[in-house]
């Protein structure tokens, strides 16, 4: 049967008008793409374009930091906005936050801290390239205010001038070029308002122009740390200075100041493994021969010595443990090293400070400065501006030109590397970089004790289990130490000889019962006078952490 046939509808005018991609575009003869404009979709194409904007924002802030970074290196270290930032960064950052970060990244806080600051950056630089897009004029104007606040951030540095503004400055200028011209690269292909068919984009273009750009920074800034290095001229004035033959050298280390435990630190700390924490994101460049130590303040005299005359002293040697106040409890931020210099007392002699004086306000090179109590630094200890560390003259980290070093005193209010300025005045009057965000003014340091073999959770033999670990107590010296196993009795360690009670001293345990199975073991400590260890817990702010250190491992 046949089907039958019907004659064609009429099509009213409204169904005319209505296109399918089967159909075409009415009245033009032509099919439609099934995607958006130009064959993508339109969110797609929204998605593309804000990325070429974001990688515009991206590049244009490398290059601006590449070519600052490059030109800093003929400046002082700080003309290096992100360097200015990371050091302003390091100003403010609450107690908490800092014993947060020393206690997740320990020495490793400013890799931390530049790689947080990297991704900032980062986010930042996108967000100002996406701005871009809906207007350039307001992006510009953003990237001067950043430019501006960076080039705020490197005059409130200590140590340096107007002229290094220079490196953001030009920066801010070439960072500002290169967002017109990268934008205006990614803006074609993306439809004015009211514009019906964009130019055909040329995304090679934007491309090519975002690597070379990207390549660009990045040469930069490689460049800038080669020329830091060629011109690096203080790491060479430091290689060729020979220290001077001690006036009244430190005591031969006794035997058995180690403890025979495999895997104990060395007794003495070598200087690359020597723990640092300070708040010098970037390590001040101080010439020794351009060096001057003014001492002022509540003094009858005011004295300024240069690093010849105090090359030239009586200089000393002495074995002295330090310590951060920011370590933990059973933490490595400690280290002993045998130290030369001029014990600080002669220096207060010559300038006689006058009475009611009770304090010295310490001032690094980058500005940093320590409350140190006076009578600490006149009463006959090992108080010194050193000049050498381990046999070899300060390493940059660590303070060189000259730094001091004062037995029994946590860092903060002590420890000042760089040091170019001693103030005679009264803790009433004056305050310090961490006293000032709520850490104790004096510092003492705490007993303390730490077990360093086995390290936590290890998994050991059957058999015997040898211990060991190290304990302080500056000023008076460790008289005993004791080990306890799952909560049982105390028992006694061995301890290791003493070389000083400035510096730490070690010991150890054969524990030839042990069982298998797991196990935790604490430690403690007493002092000359014996006085114990206080078990209980505290965490380093305001002065110092307390409690006893215990290790969990498994025998067998």
């Amino acid at each position: 049967m046949e089907q039958a046939q019907f004659p064609p509808r009429r099509q009213t005018g409204q169904e005319a008008s209505v296109s399918t991609p089967e159909t075409g575009t009415p009245g033009t003869g032509r099919t439609a793409p099934p995607e958006g404009r130009h064959g993508t979709a339109p969110g797609r194409t929204t998605r593309r374009a804000t990325g070429r904007f974001a990688l515009a924002g991206i590049v244009a802030a490398a290059l601006m930091f590449g070519t600052a970074q490059f030109l800093s290196a003929f400046f002082a270290p700080l003309s290096s906005p992100l360097a200015a930032v990371g050091a302003w960064f390091i100003d403010i950052t609450p107690a908490w936050l800092k014993d947060l970060a020393i206690g997740l990244f320990g020495t490793a806080d400013k890799i931390a801290l530049g790689v947080s600051i990297g991704i900032v950056a980062l986010a930042g630089a996108a967000g100002i390239g996406i701005l871009a897009r809906r207007s350039l004029r307001a992006a510009s104007v953003l990237v001067v205010l950043i430019g501006v606040g960076l080039m705020a951030a490197v005059a409130a540095r200590a140590g340096t001038s107007t002229v290094d503004l220079l490196p953001t400055v030009a920066g801010t200028i070439v960072g500002l070029g290169a967002l017109h011209w990268l934008t205006g690269l990614a803006s074609r292909g993306v439809p004015e308002s009211g514009e019906a068919t964009p130019p055909a984009p040329d995304r090679r273009a934007f491309l090519k122009a975002a690597a070379f750009g990207g390549a660009a920074a990045v040469v930069l800034a490689i460049g800038g740390r080669a020329v830091e290095a060629a011109r690096g001229g203080i790491r060479q004035v430091r290689e060729a200075i020979r220290l001077p033959a001690p006036a009244r050298p430190a005591a031969p280390l006794p035997a058995g100041v180690q403890a025979p435990v495999a895997g104990m630190p060395p007794y003495t700390t070598p200087n690359g493994q020597f723990y640092r924490i300070d708040t010098a994101l970037v390590v001040p460049q101080v010439d020794p021969n351009d060096w001057r130590l003014r001492v002022h303040g509540l003094v009858e005299q005011e004295v300024e010595l240069s690093y010849a005359e105090l090359m030239g002293a009586d200089l000393v040697e002495a074995d002295v443990t330090l310590t951060c106040v920011s370590n933990a409890v059973g933490g490595d931020l400690a280290g002993n090293a045998r130290w030369l210099g001029l014990p600080i007392r002669q220096v207060l002699e010559r300038a006689r400070p006058l009475p009611g004086a009770d304090m010295v306000l310490s001032k690094s090179a980058d500005g940093f400065t320590a409350s140190t109590p006076l009578e600490v630094l006149r009463d006959g200890r090992n108080a010194l501006l050193a000049v050498g560390m381990n046999g070899e003259p300060l390493p940059l980290e660590h303070g060189f030109p000259v730094r001091m070093v004062v037995p029994g005193l946590y860092g903060y209010v002590s420890a000042t590397k760089w040091v170019v300025d001693l103030e005679v005045t009264r803790f009433a009057d004056a305050k310090a970089y961490w006293t000032v965000r709520g850490w104790d003014a004096h510092g003492p340091i705490k007993l303390a004790s730490r077990i360093d073999v086995p390290r936590g959770f290890a998994r050991l033999p059957a058999g015997t289990v040898d211990l060991g670990g190290t304990a302080w107590a500056q000023g008076t010296g460790i008289s005993r130490v004791e080990i306890q196993f799952d909560g049982g009795d105390w028992r006694e360690a061995v301890l290791a000889a003493e070389a000083t009670m400035d510096s730490w001293r070690q010991w150890s345990y054969r524990w030839q019962d042990a069982e298998p199975g797991d196990h935790t073991v604490r430690v403690r400590a007493y002092d000359a006078t014996g006085a114990q260890q206080t078990g209980e817990r505290a965490e380093p702010a305001p002065n110092g952490a307390t409690g006893w250190h215990e290790v969990r491992f498994s025998v067998g």
